[in-house]
């Protein structure tokens, strides 16, 4: 993932997007979310979960 695709996320953004971000398979992302050791903010929405761009970014280090 490009600089510039990081730059245009939306505000949340699936765990398979997060997960490609951070260079990480789904499943790992999943076991993190599960074990809450995601390092980024994550936010359950019923059955799907969403995470926050924001948060992604600065685990990245993305300066918007």
């Amino acid at each position: 993932m490009t600089m510039t695709d990081l730059l245009e996320l939306p505000p949340a953004v699936s765990v398979a997007t997060a997960a490609r971000a951070l260079g990480i398979g789904q499943d790992k992302a999943h076991a993190l979310i599960k074990g809450g050791a995601f390092p980024a903010r994550v936010i359950p929405l019923g059955a799907t979960t969403r995470v926050a761009t924001a948060s992604l970014w600065e685990v990245l280090g993305v300066r918007a």
